[in-house]
């Protein structure tokens, strides 16, 4: 606009604005949405013309190049309710059939363990570690010694930790399955059916 401006003012030669200078300022400007629609103005202060284009943000928005980041934002948005939809709907459904004990299912798809009604297991990241271990024995038995070596393996004796780990995953896993965790003289501990 400004470059019509100053070819319009350059071919009127002239500090007034008139018909003669819409028009020819109309003709200068290369962009056709605009004609018509741009105000010439006198700046009193500085004594200059400016030229202001009173169009919609829709006109605008058409003529600048915006749209490759409106996409992105289109397609951001659309992934980010897809992971909040998958998210929202992984806590409460099992995602497909997996390793199944006692009302208990591990899926091998998502690494999430589900109770009998479809509702995933809240777990810590540790009591998930160890679940996962009692899943994979083909026994349901681990021993005290191959669990503190796999969890803690830089620590010389985790058999505290282990203990209160045990301690706090029983309940969990009794709440939601018929399992439970029994000690074999603290040498193993085996996940078997309630009786």
């Amino acid at each position: 606009m400004d470059r019509a401006l100053a070819l319009a003012l350059e071919e009127q030669q002239s500090d007034v604005i008139s018909q003669d200078t819409i028009r020819t300022f109309n003709k200068h400007l290369q962009i056709a949405e605009l004609r018509g629609k741009a105000t010439l103005a006198v700046d009193t202060r500085g004594r200059q013309f400016k030229a202001y284009a009173h169009c919609s943000e829709a006109t605008i928005f058409s003529l600048s190049d915006q749209r490759p980041a409106t996409i992105l934002w289109v397609l951001t948005g659309l992934w980010a309710m897809l992971m909040w939809y998958r998210s929202f709907s992984g806590k409460y459904r099992v995602k497909s059939e997996g390793n199944a004990f006692g009302g208990l299912t591990y899926s091998e798809e998502d690494g999430r363990f589900y109770a009998a009604d479809g509702c995933q297991v809240q777990l810590t990241p540790m009591q998930h570690q160890l679940m996962e271990m009692f899943f994979h024995s083909p026994s349901h038995t681990l021993s005290k010694t191959e669990i503190c070596n796999t969890l803690w393996p830089k620590k010389p004796d985790a058999s505290e930790t282990l203990y209160t780990l045990i301690r706090r995953l029983k309940p969990v896993v009794e709440r939601h399955s018929d399992l439970r965790i029994e000690s074999d003289r603290s040498k193993a501990y085996r996940l078997k059916m309630k009786e």
